[in-house]
């Protein structure tokens, strides 16, 4: 157990923080009232780098997969639609992830 009553736990290679008995699934859980203090403030940003790498890898291998499937010409169209659906919303997602650890600060 953390400090003020947090839990650290790894379920199926995810990390997860629990408070008490209720847990966060992918990052912090905060109890209300409670501030995020600055190791754990940390360890979301360790564990939001470590979901952009995974994201970005992800990105690359599909845009592998919908090259190589357009060079074979063995994709159909709705298989190529879908693919190219799942890369935008990893791209959107990426996006989001990038943002939370650099935010556009406006001087």
């Amino acid at each position: 157990m953390g400090p003020e009553g947090w839990g650290r736990a790894v379920c199926a290679g995810r990390a997860m923080a629990y408070c008490g008995g209720r847990a966060a699934r992918g990052g912090i859980a905060r109890h209300r009232g409670v501030g995020m203090n600055a190791s754990a403030q940390m360890e979301a940003q360790e564990v939001l780098r470590v979901k952009l790498e995974v994201l970005r890898r992800e990105h690359r291998d599909l845009d592998d997969s919908i090259r190589a499937l357009q060079e074979t010409g063995r994709a159909d169209a709705l298989q190529m639609q879908r693919l190219k659906k799942r890369k935008l919303a990893l791209k959107d997602a990426i996006a989001l992830i990038e943002d939370k650890l650099l935010p556009d600060i406006i001087a």
